[in-house]
């Protein structure tokens, strides 16, 4: 195996390469629900990961982006691959680059993606190109999925197919802070629809019965499942009801996020809504949605998979710690398999989905030999 200086100085070559091509994928903007973007952006990668031998399979898709997958190393030899996973879709419109357009000031590159997470896209090209320099090969997967800000709704499939037959999963979110993200909360949507009975609210209250109201008392008894001991937070983020002031409202719903850091809490958690009932007789209710991302939890795999990078990490001269995210990834569909995880191995930055996205210049080579001495000696 090569050393990780060998590694880091590879890199450190790479460095240009790395600023230009994380500019030419920000500059292609890539919403979630706008495929011919996000396909401009498949397009992209998948040319230049074919200059550094990259066999290319698109997964086509019709109402998403294409999902992109690349082959690296030989496949001959036993040795399962690892996946590199990562994604291309972002959560922002068209357009976005006319008021937060790309710049570098104050050690910073600024950007619409340029965190979450074109970097970890531009690194996993770079690690391939400077391992390839040092006549490092071992069998590498690259997943580049076009639709993981909107939950992953057709390349989850794809996703777990190809970690079954991985060694381990690496996954190119940006970093917690400085540290990698070795937990993850499951993700859980629902929708609570109440249905009740329209009047005048001058001339007949007496006869409706309002969703609104409804809809209010049931909204304290879902909050009241909170459970911080358990990591289990209930949060109704969307609320819409009525037509007019002077009208007992017929129809009220709201939107309601759920994060669960144990997997055996969905089944807790969905049972509880599903148990829900309306308290005045005259309103009746619907609940739909569930549980889209299961927990990535802390598991001996993934804490050995840490162990192992931080190790390396000491010897490319830095401290790597790891985290806890509230936030979940295509990172806890893999680990819920049972395959080695460790996320966050992408840039160091702030502003996810935010108008001050950016990331931090300086951690970029260092977070990219990383990368490369991990693939190096796995």
């Amino acid at each position: 195996m090569k050393e990780p200086a060998a590694i880091l100085e590879a890199v450190q070559s790479q460095a240009n390469w790395i600023a230009t091509t994380l500019r030419d994928l920000v500059l292609v903007e890539s919403p979630s629900d706008n495929k011919p973007a996000v396909d401009e952006a498949v397009r992209l990668v998948a040319s230049l990961a074919k200059t550094v031998g990259g066999r290319v399979k698109l997964h086509r898709q019709k109402l998403f982006g294409d999902v992109l997958e690349v082959r690296f190393g030989s496949a001959h030899g036993g040795r399962k691959p690892i996946l590199l996973l990562g994604h291309l879709d972002t959560v922002w419109p068209l357009g976005t680059l006319r008021t937060m357009p790309w710049r570098k000031r104050d050690g910073r590159f600024y950007g619409p993606g340029v965190l979450d997470m074109k970097a970890g896209v531009a690194m996993a090209l770079a690690v391939i190109r400077a391992l390839s320099q040092l006549g490092v090969s071992r069998p590498i997967t690259l997943l580049l999925n076009s639709d993981e800000e909107i939950g992953s709704p057709v390349s989850r499939p794809i996703t777990e197919r190809l970690a079954l037959a991985s060694q381990a999963v690496l996954v190119l979110e940006p970093a917690q802070g400085i540290a990698c993200k070795t937990a993850r909360k499951g993700v859980g949507d629902y929708r609570i629809d109440v249905t009740g009975v329209a009047s005048h609210s001058g001339v007949d209250f007496a006869s409706g019965h309002s969703a609104i109201l409804e809809l209010a008392h049931l909204l304290q008894t879902v909050a009241g499942f909170t459970d911080p001991g358990r990591s289990l937070t209930v949060n109704p983020g969307v609320i819409s009801g009525g037509t007019r002031a002077n009208v007992v409202a017929q129809h009220a719903f709201a939107e309601v996020d759920v994060r669960i850091a144990r997997s055996s809490d969905a089944a807790r958690v969905d049972r509880f809504f599903r148990s829900l009932r309306c308290s005045d007789p005259g309103c009746s209710l619907e609940i739909t949605g569930g549980f889209n991302r299961p927990p990535m939890e802390r598991k001996p795999g993934t804490v050995a998979l840490y162990k192992q990078a931080r190790k390396l990490a000491t010897e490319l001269g830095f401290q790597l710690d790891e985290a806890a995210s509230g936030g979940g990834s295509d990172g806890n569909f893999t680990a819920a398999l049972g395959i080695p995880t460790l996320d966050g191995l992408g840039a160091v930055g702030e502003g996810a989905h935010a108008a001050h996205e950016s990331i931090l210049i300086d951690h970029l080579v260092p977070r990219t030999a990383l990368l490369a001495v991990l693939l190096a000696n796995l």
